[in-house]
């Protein structure tokens, strides 16, 4: 196999790890594939070569070797692209650079010295942004120039003419509605998309100047999907993966806490997750739904007091996107949220408790929670599972072959439903009981629209009085940071949630 091949299978060039029950890593989205890489690459240099700096250095090289060919235009512009993805690795914002012409190994010491992590979480690498185009609708070589003009009559705002023989959209007056894509016959108009500002729910992601993607961080609600979006892996997060393994070399003690919605995302049960997190180096591993059981419980005695007191809802507060929503887009909604902590705040009480000098280290599916911990002084470190599994890799780590560990004090089955869109409220509804009466209403996934509809439910009516969100679609099970298939991992949740185990 040449190294072309080596690159584009995403195995090592420096060692050949077994991939033998790695199927969680199989991925057909090369961006996916490639954010991976770099991520088990870094691990990789931290874990074996004695010159870390140096290590990671050669990452741009050795992933794109001479003769190799180019994703872009060159091989040069590949590995420009490439060093900036080890700098966000490294957990370094890309837009604070200075000079480009600082080796990456200075970035590695300085990621070695870092005394805890920053804000922003998202970081934005404008080499490898494509500058789509506005989004607009286009006629294309579709157009029959038929009779009716369907598309002329559907538009309230004259933006489309009859130019030589085909319909023409005009983007000084079009609006960007859709009616004359609904009502063409032969689906001629077709909406060109910009995919990080469409994912986008609170419109944080835009052109600059110079025609590349920027994020407002005055706006943005950390949730990720802009990143998840992007067919050219422009969006990128600062990790945390140096952090954690410099933690890990100095011998601390690590519990890990694991997010409901790690059922299903790596081979094996959840049980041989725990002790392949503990051949990781980790010193205890926790199940983040033990604290959701905490939040079950105080979330439900607040709704209870706040509807005997007459308040007209409250809505969930364990969604990070969401709470950052409200801040930041939603003020009227403020009133409504729940003071209730999450279950990772929760969990690391549990955590601290147990162990007080534990440091302890997030693990699940979302980027937002990135943001949380800054602000939550008892959670030292948050690691997606796409970084799990980048360190797995990297430790040559075969889930489907550890051993079986125990899971401790078992959660409930409603804590671990907190993963999937329901769960939540379902867990509150059940505390309840019959206090007082219970009307959910589940808001499956943020949008510009959905945020409409909630900012008239705090200023008009709201047809429940339980509001439970979720920033991604489908619950924790789409957060930006999983490597498992949503709907494979959600039948996985339900099961394991109903097992009792």
């Amino acid at each position: 196999m040449n190294s072309a091949d080596d690159f584009r299978s995403g195995q090592s060039l420096r060692r050949e790890p077994s991939r033998q029950g790695m199927k969680f890593m199989v991925e057909r989205n090369h961006i996916n594939v490639l954010r991976r890489e770099v991520l088990r690459r870094v691990a990789e240099s931290f874990l074996h070569d004695a010159d870390f700096g140096k290590s990671v250095e050669r990452i741009p090289f050795v992933m794109r070797p001479k003769n190799t060919k180019p994703s872009r235009c060159c091989i040069y512009k590949d590995r420009a692209i490439l060093r900036f993805r080890v700098m966000a690795a490294l957990g370094f914002r890309l837009e604070d650079e200075e000079d480009d012409s600082t080796p990456l190994s200075v970035y590695a010491e300085k990621a070695l010295e870092r005394e805890q992590p920053s804000a922003p979480i998202l970081t934005v690498c404008d080499t490898a942004c494509q500058g789509c185009i506005p989004a607009r609708y286009y006629v294309t070589d579709a157009c029959q120039n038929c009779i009716a003009h369907p598309c002329i009559g559907s538009c309230h705002f004259g933006a489309i003419q009859h130019i030589k023989g085909r319909s023409y959209i005009d983007p000084e007056k079009c609006r960007n509605c859709g009616m004359c894509h609904d009502a063409c016959p032969y689906q001629a108009i077709v909406r060109l998309s910009v995919p990080c500002e469409d994912a986008c729910p609170v419109k944080a992601i835009h052109k600059g100047e110079n025609g590349r993607a920027e994020i407002d961080i005055t706006k943005c609600i950390s949730c990720g999907r802009c990143m998840r979006a992007c067919p050219f892996g422009t969006v990128i997060e600062r990790s945390e993966i140096v952090d954690v393994l410099s933690a890990m070399k100095a011998g601390k003690h690590l519990t890990a806490m694991m997010a409901p919605a790690i059922v299903g995302q790596f081979p094996g049960n959840l049980k041989r997750v725990v002790e392949a997190l503990r051949e990781l180096g980790f010193s205890e591993v926790l199940e983040v739904a033990s604290g959701a059981d905490v939040t079950t419980k105080r979330e439900a005695a607040e709704f209870v007091e706040r509807m005997k007191h007459g308040e007209r809802f409250m809505t969930t507060s364990c969604c990070p996107g969401y709470v950052e929503a409200v801040r930041l887009h939603l003020p009227e909604m403020a009133p409504f949220v729940s003071s209730t902590s999450t279950p990772m705040h929760y969990c690391a009480e549990i955590a601290k408790e147990r162990f007080p000098s534990t440091t302890t280290v997030f693990i699940g599916p979302c980027v937002a929670k990135r943001r949380e911990a800054l602000y939550d002084p008892i959670v030292d470190y948050v690691l997606t599972f796409e970084e799990v599994g980048a360190l797995l890799e990297a430790k040559n780590i075969d889930v489907s072959s550890c051993a079986e560990h125990s899971l401790g004090d078992g959660a409930s089955g409603d804590g671990r439903g907190y993963a999937i869109s329901g769960g939540v409220a379902a867990a509150v509804k059940k505390a309840v009981g019959n206090d007082v009466e219970v009307t959910p209403l589940y808001v499956n996934g943020l949008s510009l629209a959905g945020l409409r509809k909630l900012k008239s439910y705090a200023t008009k009516d709201c047809p429940g009085n339980l509001v439970e969100v979720m920033a991604c679609e489908g619950g924790c099970v789409g957060g930006a940071g999983v490597i498992g298939d949503k709907i494979k991992v959600t039948k996985a949740v339900e099961s394991f949630a109903k097992s009792g185990m």
